[in-house]
């Protein structure tokens, strides 16, 4: 994050692709991000600069670089790179490129790099169509996922496949891939004088989700409705930066007291039973920018806690949003958590189960370590049952009106749960 106003220079050339396809890094120096992956000494970048690219499945959330890294592979490595979507692509036509990478391979060696968006699209049986391609090295196949592979993805086309996975651009990052923008003569924003405001350029980093392609656009946007002044200098305020981004900031500081304030209002519509504020509150959350794995998280915690078994399929919803926020990402995901979120709010409430679980705790910490009983003890030694353990312990599937105590002696008759109807 910047902590104060920049000032920085770049040129502009009209007609051009938007500023994010411009600013699309072309080598491995270039990127930003996905320092797990590519990096002095990282194991893409090794096999990239090697020349010993694998087949791979590239797995993580929109706009954190998989079909830039793709690109980059192949202008480094030499290979004839071709690009499909799985959306638009029919059977007949990715038969055609295979079959005419084959040839090319034969023929002079050279390396084709399919790389397939959204390979999780393509049905079992068209994913089976480059099984023999892969096996036999005639073609690179990248295939990009914001879905996990491991159920997405066939079996056999996996094996034969590096799964790597690709994280969410930070904001450190998206406020370096700005900057770059700025300053870039070439590809960012033309000999404009461009001075930006902090709060204008946080709303922009907040803004991204992890993807540089909105707030880059939108960047372009303000610069160009921006009127520069008597110096040529364009100031971005954060009102142009909002008239750009077509919504305005909201005051939600996620490290500050705002956020904690939020998430307690959202926590307590929910356990007071109106998903009418819980939506509301939801909806501050989200667009502000705060962490959907973050929201998902506390409604998992909030289903053990307030609801328990007086609705347990509120555990398996709750944790569902919260996996469906992992695979699917946001903006889709915002109806995961929509629906999870309508369903606690509205679901019986108890807190017996969290009541329990402290009465418990403090016998223990009262207690400290009392004695297992003899009979609840495993004996799986002559030793251990000579001296009593397990003697007298009656099954519970062959004595169904057992009168045998679990707990030690000295907490016998102890109620923790106790679940109102």
């Amino acid at each position: 994050m910047i902590e104060e106003d920049i000032t920085l220079f770049s040129e502009t050339n009209e007609g051009l692709k938007p500023l994010a396809e411009r600013m699309r890094p072309k080598t491995l120096d270039e990127l930003v991000g996905q320092e797990n992956l590519v990096g002095p000494g990282k194991i893409l970048q090794r096999l990239i600069e090697q020349d010993e690219v694998p087949s791979m499945i590239f797995w993580g959330p929109p706009g954190s670089g998989k079909t830039t890294l793709a690109g980059i592979i192949a202008l480094t490595t030499g290979a004839d790179f071709i690009q499909y979507s799985a959306v638009e692509q029919k059977t007949a036509d990715i038969r055609k490129v295979l079959e005419k990478a084959r040839a090319a391979k034969r023929s002079c060696g050279k390396k084709t790099i399919l790389f397939v968006d959204e390979i999780h699209r393509f049905n079992k049986a068209q994913q089976a169509i480059f099984l023999p391609f892969v096996e036999s090295g005639e073609i690179i196949l990248i295939g990009a996922t914001t879905e996990n592979p491991s159920f997405e993805v066939i079996s056999p086309l996996l094996s034969r496949c590096r799964v790597f996975i690709f994280n969410p651009l930070s904001p450190e990052n998206i406020g370096l891939i700005i900057k770059k923008a700025l300053s870039d003569k070439k590809r960012g924003l033309g000999k404009l004088k461009i001075k930006i405001a902090k709060p204008a350029l946080d709303l922009l980093i907040q803004s991204s989700n992890g993807d540089a392609r909105n707030p880059l656009n939108a960047l372009e946007s303000a610069a160009r409705i921006s009127v520069s002044d008597s110096d040529k200098v364009h100031h971005l305020s954060l009102s142009i930066i909002e008239q750009a981004l077509q919504y305005k900031a909201l005051s939600y500081d996620k490290a500050g007291d705002e956020h904690y304030n939020v998430i307690s209002a959202f926590i307590k519509s929910m356990r007071g039973s109106d998903p009418d504020a819980a939506l509301y509150w939801l909806a501050r959350m989200l667009e502000a920018g705060e962490d959907p794995k973050f929201i998902a998280r506390r409604m998992v915690i909030f289903a053990s806690e307030d609801i328990t078994n007086r609705d347990p399929m509120a555990l398996l919803i709750a944790i569902a949003a919260f996996k469906a926020v992992e695979i699917i990402g946001l903006p889709e995901a915002q109806l995961n958590l929509a629906q999870a979120v309508t369903y606690l709010a509205t679901a019986p409430k108890s807190n017996a189960s969290y009541k329990g679980l402290l009465a418990a705790k403090e016998d223990v910490q009262k207690y400290l370590n009392l004695p297992v009983p003899l009979h609840l003890r495993n004996a799986p030694t002559q030793l251990m049952k000579k001296i009593g353990y397990g003697k007298d312990y009656e099954y519970s599937h062959n004595f169904p009106n057992s009168k045998q105590e679990y707990l030690p002696k000295e907490l016998k008759g102890r109620k923790y749960y106790e679940l109102k109807k």
